[in-house]
Parts: structure tokens; sequence; C-alpha cells
């Protein structure tokens, strides 16, 4: 049965603080070499995101990398291997309407497990990113990651969550990269960004982490 799983609160097997050498993957379902995390599945590498000097951390399970810092950056990499039943349903749907299912069917009902009243905000289809991605900005009434700094401006109904979510396909695996933006919660009530430049934002950080990715090279059908 195909299953997507721990995309926001993830059970890892490590936390991992950097360094300014790169430290000992052990325990690690992936590694890390020369600042550069590599999947298990070998699906992608990355260059890892957060800074040691701002206490960047590390942790992953088979199918899913997270990225944090001391500064409020926070992101997760997924990637998931289409079997037989997700190969027929791409090849049935289409990239676009492919992508919108796995937001709806597996992406959505992941983050409700966590936060029952998360809803999309928006969504939207890059046709230029990745051969065609979907960008969906969702909110999560409870469900920040973050804690607000300032316990004076502490709302008496936990803060609402937002974060943006890109989903994509390459090489047979289906990728989720998602990431809230912490400042919704951080900065209290003085905060103030409007809903596009949250979407500007968030999009920005998004796509600045796929072109960090690489993606190794689809396999040269034998002649």
């Amino acid at each position: 049965m195909f299953r997507v799983s721990s995309l926001i609160f993830l059970a890892a097997t490590l936390t991992l603080p950097l360094s300014g050498q790169d430290p000992r993957p052990r325990g690690l379902s992936g590694s890390v070499k020369a600042g550069v995390y590599t999947s298990p599945t070998g699906a992608y590498s990355i260059e890892i995101p957060v800074l040691a000097s701002l206490g960047g951390v590390v942790s992953d399970t088979p199918n899913v990398a997270t990225f944090q810092d001391n500064f409020g950056l926070q992101v997760s990499v997924a990637a998931f291997a289409h079997d037989a039943t997700q190969k027929w349903e791409l090849s049935t749907r289409g990239t676009k309407d492919y992508l919108v299912y796995f937001l709806g069917t597996f992406v959505l009902p992941d983050f409700r497990s966590a936060c029952p009243k998360t809803s999309v905000e928006s969504a939207a289809f890059l046709p230029d990113v990745v051969d065609g991605s979907v960008l969906a900005y969702i909110l999560m009434p409870g469900g920040s990651m973050f804690e607000l700094q300032d316990s004076f401006s502490r709302p008496s109904a936990p803060p609402v969550a937002k974060r943006g979510n890109l989903l994509f396909v390459k090489n047979g695996f289906t990728f989720v990269i998602s990431s809230e933006l912490s400042e919704r919660v951080t900065e209290g009530s003085s905060y103030k960004k409007t809903v596009q430049e949250e979407d500007q934002i968030l999009r920005t950080r998004l796509l600045g982490i796929v072109k960090k990715m690489q993606f190794p090279s689809p396999a040269t059908p034998a002649k």
C-alpha cells in the first residue's frame, strides 16, 4: 500500500547538528558529505540549506529529510517512489491532475492527521518548474512548529501556521518540498505581511530549495 507519512512532525531517527566539517552521518538514513545531503534512495542530493553558524541541523527518515536552524528556517524534502498504482495514476491523469490528486489524497490527509483543521488557502500549477509543479499554500490552525517569541503577545487561540508546498515528479518519484512561514508566528502582533507578500516569500524560498537540488540522470535504455 502506498503511504505518505511524517511530512510535518518527523519522527526522525537522528537530529544531526552541522559543524565546520561534516559530522559522521551515523544514524541518518541518508548521507552527508562536503555540505551535501544525499537521500537514502539516491533520488536526489541537495546542498544543505541551513548553516552551522545558525544552529543548523538535519534529520531524516527513509522518505523525508528536514533542515532547520535557530532563526526560523524549516524545510522538509520528501521523495516517494512510484509503485504500480502511482505509475498508472500519473500515466492516465497527466502531470497537473496527478499532482493535484497526490496533494488531496496523500499530502493533505497527512497534515490533517497532525492538525485536523488544515485547509488549502490557494494553489497554482507552474508549468515551467521541474517540468510542471503544483504550488499550494495551506493554513494550519494550531499547527506551527514555532513558538511566539513575545509571551505578552501570545493570543488566546493557537496561531494559524502557513506552509508553502511544492509538488513535482522526477525520475519515478513524487517530491513534496514544504516550508512553514515562521515569521507569521514568531513575530506575533508586529507581523503585518499581506497574503500576496506571504505567498511570494514562500514561493521564493521553495524555488531556491529546488535550485540547490541535483537529480541523477535517468538510465539509458539498453540497445
